[in-house]
């Protein structure tokens, strides 16, 4: 156990660089250790895809590598990013970067969240907060930020974006968006949505992930445009829990979908279509699979946030699904913890 009052370390697991490498061209998740490996494994599923010629499977083999060597170097290079955001970035809208004020939030999350708190507190009262989008899948939507803060935060990252500084990747899969934790909003507006709002909404919602805190969390927001990122395939998140909420601007198109569990057999066999509504956010289970729809015009903003809890996934990492292996990382790593969990007998429900 970590001595009290030290600040705590974060992990990731030693998978990250080898397991769940997306290759979009062929739109498949791999495990990769080698050439070997990836032809035993994947041989007969990529050549389904279009991966038929040695030179096709060669430019596969570099792309892993490349990956696997930015994943090697990301926490350095993110920390170097972030780093030179601080000293050189002028933002365009100051006022997004103070503390999380209650006016930056929608009146329908603030009930929701004071609700969750309130003494006898109980699913059925939540439920009368927030839309069931589908009450299987164990989806639901609620306003979360004002139209006006949308606005602000929206502004100060097409700003940003507009610099000449370096920007890192949101995820493995999106190319083009912003890391919050680099930008300096992660203290500011996500730790205090997740400590003093997300945590007691999750938890009555999905109360199997909480039998300890929603820890840690990672959050980017993701920009689809033309020329640029237009869809998202399927995946499911490195989260226990997910909040996706629409920035804006105007679009067309663009609809997520959600499967089933990615553990149970046949989860794509029976989706379910969400259009986004800016302001309003998404909430769902990490490890439940969904992708997004093509662009059809416009842009579309999201800000996403994985809400990972350490009691949880210390015990199963659920990108490799087995026991972790740590290695210490920067920030928040991957959530993992090298503190003794307490018991945890997570469901898989459906």
């Amino acid at each position: 156990m970590a001595a009290a009052g030290a600040p705590r370390r974060f992990c990731r697991c030693a998978c990250f660089c080898s397991e769940n490498l997306y290759v979009a061209r062929y739109g498949l998740h791999v495990r990769f250790r080698g050439e070997q490996q990836l032809l035993r494994d994947y041989g007969p599923i990529l050549r389904s895809r279009g991966c038929v010629s040695p030179k096709d499977f060669q430019q596969l083999l570099a792309e892993l590598e490349q990956e696997v060597e930015r994943r090697r170097r990301l926490g350095q290079e993110s920390a170097a990013r972030k780093a030179l955001i601080a000293s050189s970035y002028r933002p365009a809208r100051p006022d997004v970067y103070t503390l999380l004020q209650d006016a930056a939030l929608a009146p329908e999350f603030l009930a929701a969240a004071e609700y969750s708190t309130s003494p006898g507190a109980h699913l059925e009262g939540l439920l009368r907060q927030v839309e069931t989008l589908s009450e299987k899948k164990r989806i639901y939507r609620v306003p979360v930020f004002t139209a006006a803060f949308c606005q602000a935060l929206l502004a100060e990252l097409e700003h940003f974006e507009q610099s000449d500084l370096p920007k890192g990747r949101p995820n493995t899969m999106n190319n083009h968006g912003v890391l919050l934790h680099e930008l300096g909003l992660d203290e500011l507006l996500v730790t205090p949505l997740r400590e003093r709002f997300l945590q007691p909404l999750m938890a009555l919602l999905y109360p199997e992930y909480s039998v300890g805190p929603l820890d840690s969390h990672r959050a980017f927001v993701v920009k689809y445009a033309p020329g640029q990122d237009r869809e998202l395939g399927c995946h499911y998140d490195n989260a226990e829990l997910t909040l996706n909420v629409a920035l804006g601007k105007t679009f067309t198109g663009g609809a997520l979908y959600f499967g089933g569990l990615f553990q149970v057999p046949g989860a794509l066999t029976d989706t379910l279509e969400v259009e986004h509504v800016v302001g309003q956010g998404i909430l769902h289970r990490g490890g439940q699979l969904h992708g997004a729809r093509p662009l059809g015009t416009g842009e579309r903003w999201n800000l996403v946030v994985w809400l990972r809890g350490s009691a949880v996934r210390n015990r199963l990492c659920p990108m490799c699904c087995r026991e972790p292996d740590l290695v210490d990382d920067d920030g928040f790593g991957d959530g993992f913890t090298r503190e003794e969990p307490a018991t945890v007998d997570v469901c898989v429900l459906t």
